[in-house]
C-alpha cells in the first residue's frame, strides 16, 4: 500500500476523521459514478433497439440482454416470458463494465472509511455486487439462467447489504456527515424490495417496476456518494506522532 494510503495507526483510531480524502478515493469515486451512469445510459439505448414492445413494468431488466428471441425461464423462481433484444450486446457489455468499475472503485475508496470491521464487510459486499453484475452480463438469461439468476441475486443483495453496513462504517467520520441515514435507508429499501421481488410481490409495479425499485437506491447512492467523494479535497501524506509513555 502506498504511503499516502496508509490508514492511521491503532493509537489514532479514536480520532474523528475528516474532512479530506486520499487522491485514490477521488479516482475511485469517479469510477463509481462513471460505471453507474454508463450502464443507465446503455439500458436506455438498448431499450430503443428493443422497440415499443418493451415495458418498464412488464419486462425484466435482463430481457434487454437476451441474446436470442424467444420464451425463456419457466423455473420455480423465474417466470417464463418472451424477450427479443437486438442490441443485447450494449446491455451485456455495459453491465460487465459497471461491475468491473465497481470492484476497482471499492478498492480505491476504502480509505474514505475509518478502519473498522464494518468497513471491511461493507466494501466486500459492494465488491461482490460488482462481481454479480459481471456474472449477469457474461451469462444472459437465455444462455445460462441458473448462473444469471444467482449473479443477479448476488448483485442485488450485495448492494443492499453494502449500504446498510457502510452506514455504520461512516460513524465518527466528518466526511460522511449527512450521508449516514441516507446510506442506511437506501440499503434497507433495496433489501426489502428484493425480498418482495423474490416473493413475487410487486406492489402493483409489475416485475420490471419492482426490479427497478431494488436497484434504484443503490444506483442513486453510487452517483450521489461518488460525486460527494470526488468533491472532497485531497491531502498529502500525514505523519502521526506516537503518544509519549508519560
Amino acid at each position: 500500500m502506498a504511503a499516502d494510503q496508509d490508514p492511521p495507526p491503532a493509537y489514532a483510531a479514536s480520532e474523528r476523521y475528516g474532512p479530506r480524502v486520499h487522491r485514490s478515493v477521488r479516482h475511485g469515486a469517479v469510477l463509481l459514478v462513471v460505471g453507474t451512469v454508463q450502464f443507465i445510459v446503455a439500458m436506455a439505448i438498448t431499450q430503443v433497439g428493443y422497440g415499443s414492445s418493451y415495458s418498464l413494468t412488464g419486462n425484466y431488466m435482463s430481457d434487454l440482454g437476451a441474446v436470442n428471441c424467444g420464451t425463456f425461464g419457466g423455473t420455480a423462481s423465474y417466470a417464463g416470458h418472451y424477450a427479443c433484444s437486438p442490441w443485447h450486446d450494449v446491455f451485456n457489455i455495459s453491465i460487465v463494465i459497471m461491475g468491473l468499475l465497481v470492484i476497482l472503485a471499492t478498492i480505491l475508496i476504502r480509505t474514505a472509511f475509518p478502519v473498522r470491521r464494518s468497513r471491511t464487510i461493507g466494501l466486500w459486499a459492494l465488491a461482490l455486487a460488482g462481481l454479480g453484475s459481471v456474472g449477469v452480463g457474461l451469462s444472459p438469461e437465455d444462455v445460462n439462467i441458473a448462473v444469471h439468476s444467482g449473479s443477479a441475486v448476488l448483485a442485488f443483495a450485495g448492494g443492499g447489504i453494502a449500504l446498510v453496513v457502510l452506514a455504520f462504517a461512516m460513524l465518527r467520520d466528518t466526511r460522511w456527515e449527512g450521508f449516514r441515514a441516507y446510506t442506511f435507508f437506501s440499503g434497507l429499501i433495496t433489501l426489502i424490495a428484493l425480498i418482495l421481488f423474490v416473493s413475487k410481490v410487486d406492489l402493483g409495479l409489475g416485475v420490471g417496476g419492482m426490479e427497478r425499485l431494488v436497484v434504484a437506491p443503490v444506483f442513486l447512492w453510487s452517483i450521489v456518494a461518488g460525486i460527494h467523494l470526488a468533491r472532497i479535497p485531497t491531502f498529502a501524506p500525514r505523519l502521526f506522532s506516537k503518544p509519549s509513555a508519560e
